[in-house]
């Protein structure tokens, strides 16, 4: 009995660290997924380098092309996308 009151504070600190740290950034990381997972033709996005662009084409190998002036395209890796500042309405 007296090795487990031992081990009542370790517990509650984990506790603690799971209901404030882990369960959060769990939450932030499904919800980016959701957002980049989302993202189609039109979008306009920032990159985590802090790149504004156009989406102009979604590929299927988790890559987009973003413009991000008039004829100059870039290819970006999905997961970078930081934001989505305004989404285009779905095609009819």
């Amino acid at each position: 009995m007296e090795a487990f009151g031992q081990f009542i504070p370790l517990l509650l600190i984990f506790g603690i660290m799971y209901f404030l740290l882990i369960r959060p950034q769990q939450k932030k990381v499904k919800e980016h997924a959701a957002m980049v997972s989302a993202l189609r033709r039109g979008d306009q996005v920032v990159t985590q380098g802090g790149l504004i662009g156009k989406v102009t084409k979604v590929k299927d190998d988790n890559e987009i092309e973003v413009e991000l002036a008039e004829g100059v395209k870039v290819r970006v890796v999905q997961s970078t996308i930081a934001t989505v500042l305004s989404k285009t309405e779905p095609a009819k």
